[in-house]
């Protein structure tokens, strides 16, 4: 996310941004976690943001909105086993299944196998979908 790559450049911290920036915590850290959409964000938000970091508002938005069509490209067009098995899995998620963690590895040997043994996606697209799905969500 273009904000986390800011500050990481900056040597700052989310709660640094939040200050200066005058923005609750809670709201930055769920923009950066994906949770909130920054396009879906009032524009004095984006405004402030934008502000305390230096940039102008259109290089947060249009880079949000690019990594977001980057995303859904990452979700379709998958082999079909993977395909499946990240179904199940985001069901499993869904219905709280008892099953979750074989659905977990079944998804991980799907993508594991998708990147190395076919060469059918990127290693950057097995990256987005380990950490999409099956890092992020096993934390939640």
């Amino acid at each position: 996310m273009i904000i986390e790559d800011l500050l990481d450049k900056r040597n700052m911290t989310k709660y640094w941004l939040a200050v200066e920036a005058g923005v609750p915590y809670a709201t930055l850290n769920d923009i950066c976690r994906g949770k909130t959409k920054l396009e879906k964000c009032s524009a004095e938000t984006v405004y402030k943001i934008a502000n305390a970091l230096g940039v102008s508002m259109e290089m947060l938005t249009e880079s949000e909105t690019r990594e977001t069509k980057r995303e859904r490209c990452f979700e379709c067009g998958l082999p079909d086993y993977l395909q499946h098995d990240l179904d199940a899995y985001k069901e499993g998620l869904k219905k709280k299944s008892d099953l979750l963690d074989c659905l977990w590895g079944e998804l991980y040997g799907s993508i594991n196998m998708a990147e190395i043994s076919e060469g059918s996606i990127t290693p950057e697209h097995a990256d987005y979908l380990r950490q999409k799905y099956l890092w992020k969500e096993a934390c939640v």
